[in-house]
């Protein structure tokens, strides 16, 4: 057993978990095609055969101090991928369900705006009227000029709403706070708006509830209903879901930790798999697993859940002369993804992290590569990218570019 994983072990006895050995720290299925060589800068190249062993590299050792299990799927035309590494619990030491539900967290937006964008395509919405002409008695006139396409692109000004708690300990202390989508918007736009629509982006929660809630007002369906209906059944995703006011993960699952600091500079590790996720909803409450997510976003780039010129949207950032809000960075975020430069290339996709679950899908434009993983990190929501998701990233795609 190497030293962080006794790091990590020794940590949850000071929580006074029984801890038995830990449990299989790689289980991982081989490549359906032969594991590809590197280029000699050590960088995958998107479209080759995949490095099944570099993406073994990445989970092997779970569980260590960044996470305790990870879920993995690969897949393109360079061949595909399955592993799973770590535990289902710390005490128990079994390992990790492959086929586990976890919270997806923010990967919920791509749900989200999916819906917002079939929505448009049946004319039920235009991306160009205001948020305010929909729900008037919500939207204040001090926003009356938000957009719909300024939501889904996080350029709408909103600022986030007030929420109780300052730090980890007592976010931990409010975990089954439950808080209304309604109460949330009235609370961010009572507040001053950060910038005028559409000048720069931040990306925000706030803009996805507002979503949600317009979804059900053209519908006049509940939100989770509304996206159950258009994309989880017809695509057969049957093991994703939309927990409302419920705080637990129905169905098999894998634990989730999280790191607090303790007394005298000790940390604690804490089990932070029952925790409410009222405050994320049409933003960032979504269950999944990562077969789900894979059929989902491997349908959503081929075009089979927005169809037509729509479609784009999610691939299309605002004008090049909007930057990140207080960074000045160019704006990445699209409607319901993302975009970064990997092995050279665009991968557009979206990360979500839950307390004890890191979650992302992501695949090139063509759909040569895809990769969905959860991680169950134990610095789900810190300030830098988990080391074991990060690892997996670069093993699937490549590495950014330098700075």
């Amino acid at each position: 057993m190497n030293r962080s994983v006794r790091t990590l072990l020794a940590t949850a006895l000071v929580l006074g978990i029984a801890v038995g050995t830990a449990g299989p720290v790689s289980a991982s299925s081989p490549a359906d095609g032969a594991p590809g060589s590197r280029p000699a800068s050590g960088a995958p190249r998107i479209g080759d055969p995949l490095d099944a062993e570099a993406l073994r590299a990445a989970i092997d050792g779970l569980p260590r101090q960044d996470a305790v299990a990870a879920l993995v799927r690969v897949g393109g035309t360079g061949g595909s991928w399955r592993g799973s590494a770590g535990v289902h619990d710390l005490p128990s030491g079994r390992p990790a369900d492959p086929a586990a539900r976890f919270r997806a967290g923010s990967v919920t937006k791509v749900f989200t705006a999916a819906t917002v964008l079939q929505l448009a395509g049946e004319r039920k919405l235009s991306l160009d009227r205001t948020a305010r002409h929909y729900l008037p008695d919500l939207i204040p006139a001090a926003y009356g000029e938000v957009t719909v396409r300024q939501l889904l692109d996080h350029t709408s000004g909103i600022p986030a709403p007030d929420l109780p708690g300052e730090n980890l300990e007592e976010w931990y202390a409010h975990r089954f706070d439950v808080h209304t989508p309604r109460s949330m918007v009235a609370s961010a736009t009572a507040k001053d708006r950060e910038f005028a629509p559409g000048v720069s982006q931040h990306y925000l929660n706030i803009n996805y509830t507002v979503l949600g809630l317009l979804i059900e007002r053209v519908t006049g369906h509940a939100y989770a209903q509304e996206v159950a209906v258009r994309i989880l059944r017809p695509l057969g995703l049957r093991s994703t879901c939309f927990p409302g006011v419920d705080p637990r993960i129905r169905g098999p699952h894998n634990r989730g930790y999280q790191v607090f600091a303790g007394a005298g500079g000790a940390v604690e590790l804490r089990d932070v798999t029952v925790w409410g996720a009222t405050d994320g909803w049409a933003a960032g409450d979504v269950i999944s697993t990562t077969a789900d997510l894979e059929r989902f976003t491997t349908a959503l780039f081929a075009g089979r859940v927005v169809r037509g010129p729509l479609l784009e949207e999610m691939f299309t950032l605002p004008d090049a002369s909007v930057r990140t809000y207080g960074s000045g960075k160019p704006a990445r975020y699209s409607a319901g993804l993302s975009v970064l430069t990997l092995g050279g290339r665009q991968v557009w996709g979206k990360t979500g992290g839950r307390w004890g679950y890191n979650t992302a899908v992501a695949a090139t434009r063509d759909l040569s590569r895809t990769l969905v993983y959860s991680v169950g990190a134990t610095d789900a929501k810190g300030p830098g990218m988990n080391a074991t998701a990060m690892g997996l990233v670069v093993a699937a795609f490549g590495p950014p570019p330098a700075a």
